[in-house]
């Protein structure tokens, strides 16, 4: 059984610590342009809510790829996107129901949340453990 991000937006402060911990881990540096999750405020920031790919089980994006440069990893099971592969046509992106895989034009690749590896920064930066990374609670119940 894979470890998943559980969000908590109840939690959530907005302070952005999770975009923050995720850019330095992809980019090295403090830029939440380039985080991989984002925080939404609704209602003018009275309620905000962390948002990023949430794996899918039959994932859109990974069938969607024509290159096979999207596959999910065995080890944390995480869809990941191996940019040796990408062309970034952007297929993924318009299959993504979520929108959480995005075109960087900087790469001329895709983008989306890896899970750092199974070590997923933006939970060990948030605060308020709006997001942890664990067993999510249905599926530990059915096991």
């Amino acid at each position: 059984m894979h470890k998943s991000l559980i969000i908590d937006a109840g939690k959530c402060t907005s302070c952005l610590q999770c975009e923050m911990a995720c850019s330095y881990e992809h980019t090295g540096s403090f830029n939440p342009a380039r985080s991989r999750i984002k925080i939404f405020e609704i209602d003018h920031g009275i309620r905000s809510v962390p948002y990023t790919c949430t794996q899918c089980s039959d994932a859109w994006c990974m069938q969607a790829c024509p290159t096979g440069a999207i596959t999910r990893s065995a080890e944390t099971g995480a869809v990941e996107v191996t940019d040796d592969k990408c062309v970034g046509c952007k297929v993924c992106t318009i299959a993504c129901p979520y929108g959480t895989i995005n075109y960087n034009q900087d790469t001329g690749k895709v983008t989306k949340c890896d899970l750092c590896g199974g070590d997923p920064q933006c939970a060990k930066a948030c605060p308020t453990d709006a997001i942890t990374y664990g067993v999510a609670p249905a599926e530990s119940k059915a096991a």
